[in-house]
């Protein structure tokens, strides 16, 4: 493993990141490590740590806007042919995309253009388990405990989006559709219910479900409602009783998840016993936030709806205006041979000291 003090340009950073494992649930190491570096570096106050997650005050007493660069420092459990390796443009590692990439620029900020932070109160947040389920999101219980950080004017999270500004965030439901029947020979399934075919009428409804559309600050979001799984099944020769299905249904901003909760009730209509497994709120994009216009005139390479769900959404819920930027190459997340782009990492960079000066001016 590279040394984390052997190299300080931005593409030996994300090498060393990517050559810490940190599989969701198994961030211990990466947290030790980044704790280390990061005392190593000038700070505004010492690195505030929770659980496997860390709150670095960069600068404080600036009387300027006060900002945080967040990243979640786990990654998918995905396989790769070889180690760590550059090939040409392109850097292959765990997480190099999704989202190292966006860790690599929160540590440039505070080891190459720290100048930049003189006149804002900058704060880095590494956190771990984002891609796990929403209730195991250790930024959930940061933002609980860290007073300091819900008082942020805006959050901005390198998950990767091709340097493009992604705004908002959809919401997102998952829920379990229990379908009951009764077991019976299948050679006699009058003697039965059939808890699959009772699923059949809300298949098709879903099926012919249009995306419903909403456009707010001039974006373009849309809800959507899909099933993406399916249990049921005794055997070849028997009418199921019970049968199962995973919905989900992503909302736009302009939807609460309570609103949301009640659309997929009137959905089903007491057909299946519902069960909520996931409730993640959506977030408003804040397109006219001063600090969101200075990112998106700060050299970005679009300005786009995010019809997913991020931890954007997590912020809203504090009352934190949010924002989603980074360099990682979106289409990667969660790719076999997972890589990313080394141009699109340095402007990535160039973009957000470019913001770091302008809001700092």
């Amino acid at each position: 493993m590279t040394s984390p003090v052997s190299g300080t340009g931005l593409v030996e950073t994300l090498r060393w990141l990517c050559e810490i494992p940190s599989f969701t649930g198994e961030e211990g190491p990466i947290a030790d490590a980044l704790a280390a570096r990061l005392g190593k570096s000038k700070l505004a106050s010492p690195v505030r740590r929770y659980g496997h997650s860390l709150v670095v005050p960069v600068s404080r007493g600036s009387g300027g806007p006060q900002v945080a660069l967040v990243g979640h420092t786990d990654v998918v459990r995905t396989s790769h042919d070889g180690p760590v390796r550059i090939e040409g443009d392109k850097l292959y590692g765990p997480g190099a995309s999704d989202m190292k990439s966006g860790l690599a620029l929160m540590l440039a900020v505070l080891e190459q253009d720290r100048p930049l932070c003189d006149k804002l109160d900058v704060t880095l947040v590494f956190y771990a388990r984002e891609e796990g389920p929403y209730l195991e999101n250790e930024l959930g219980p940061v933002l609980e405990q860290d007073a300091e950080l819900r008082a942020v004017d805006l959050a901005v999270c390198l998950e990767p989006s091709d340097n493009r500004l992604s705004l908002g965030a959809s919401g997102s439901i998952h829920a379990a559709l229990h379908f009951e029947g009764k077991t019976a020979h299948s050679a006699r399934p009058w003697q039965g219910e059939n808890a699959i075919h009772k699923a059949g009428p809300l298949l098709t409804e879903l099926a012919q479900r249009a995306p419903r559309e909403s456009v707010i600050d001039g974006l373009l979001y849309r809800t959507v409602t899909s099933v993406t799984l399916a249990e049921g099944g005794r055997g070849r020769n028997v009418v199921p009783d019970r049968f199962t299905l995973n919905l989900n249904h992503r909302f736009a901003p302009d939807t609460s998840l309570a609103e949301a909760q009640a659309e997929l009730e009137a959905l089903v209509a007491g057909r299946a016993v519902l069960e909520w497994r996931d409730l993640s709120p959506a977030a408003l994009p804040h397109a006219s936030h001063p600090l969101v216009v200075a990112l998106q005139e700060s050299g970005v390479a679009g300005v786009e709806p995010k019809q997913a769900w991020t931890d954007v959404a997590r912020f809203a819920e504090a009352g934190i205006a949010a924002v989603n930027f980074g360099p990682g190459v979106n289409a990667q997340a969660h790719q076999r041979n997972e890589w990313t782009s080394l141009t699109q990492l340095a402007e990535g960079r160039m973009i957000l000291a470019r913001w770091l000066a302008r809001i700092g001016g």
